[in-house]
């Protein structure tokens, strides 16, 4: 299960590698096999993030970036438009944050896709469909290049690029506040709960 600490901190800035994936409508189906979802826990659901197509492109000789060693520091991951559409398993965007992932860009997502991740406090940041392509190959040309991300600013940076992103403001305040996750929040306010329950005659022998 998630872990949910009595307090999270808030994000303003993020930094480190980028990996670009490719493709329009990328679904969670392909992100995370169903026959991954039957484990109680999200340990090690990272091994298993895009594991057929892994599996498909090590048969044929290539190598997705994934499983590129060049790429295992990547904190950022490009991607297209739809990303994260299909079903709402939970266990996708918890595979990616497991392996690493601390923020996703792209041109659009599913919105429930979006919804889990910023539970986990993975922010979607969308991009114009040219700026989405510039990023992905900054990332190709250079494992190793930084890439920034500003919540605050709403930008992203990589040396001489400088892309705006877009984030719902309810998500981007939550962010800044550090109350992304919503059941840290609620552990936080539990003698205010434990107060109001107490006022409530449903809850205390009235019929």
């Amino acid at each position: 299960m998630t872990h949910h600490p009595e307090t999270t901190v808030p994000l303003r800035h993020l930094a480190g590698p980028a990996v670009a994936l490719r493709g329009n409508d990328i679904n969670t189906d392909v992100m995370m096999p169903a026959r991954f979802l039957k484990a109680i826990t999200f340990v090690g659901l990272e091994k298993h993030v895009f594991a057929n197509d892994r599996r498909a492109r090590r048969h044929d000789g290539d190598l997705h970036a994934f499983d590129d060693p060049a790429r295992q520091g990547a904190r950022i991951l490009v991607v297209n438009r739809n990303f994260g559409c299909g079903s709402s398993r939970e266990h996708a965007p918890e595979g990616l944050r497991r392996w690493g992932i601390a923020a996703v860009v792209g041109e659009s997502f599913g919105e429930i896709f979006a919804d889990n991740c910023l539970a986990i406090g993975v922010p979607c940041l969308r991009v114009s469909e040219a700026d989405a392509q510039q990023l992905q190959e900054a990332a190709d040309a250079d494992a190793t290049r930084l890439f920034s991300v500003d919540l605050e600013e709403r930008t992203i940076r990589s040396g001489n690029i400088v892309v705006p992103v877009a984030l719902p403001d309810g998500a981007r305040a939550r962010f800044l506040a550090g109350t992304w996750d919503a059941t840290s929040v609620l552990l936080r306010a539990g003698e205010n709960i434990e107060r109001v329950a107490a006022q409530l005659p449903y809850l205390n022998g009235w019929t």
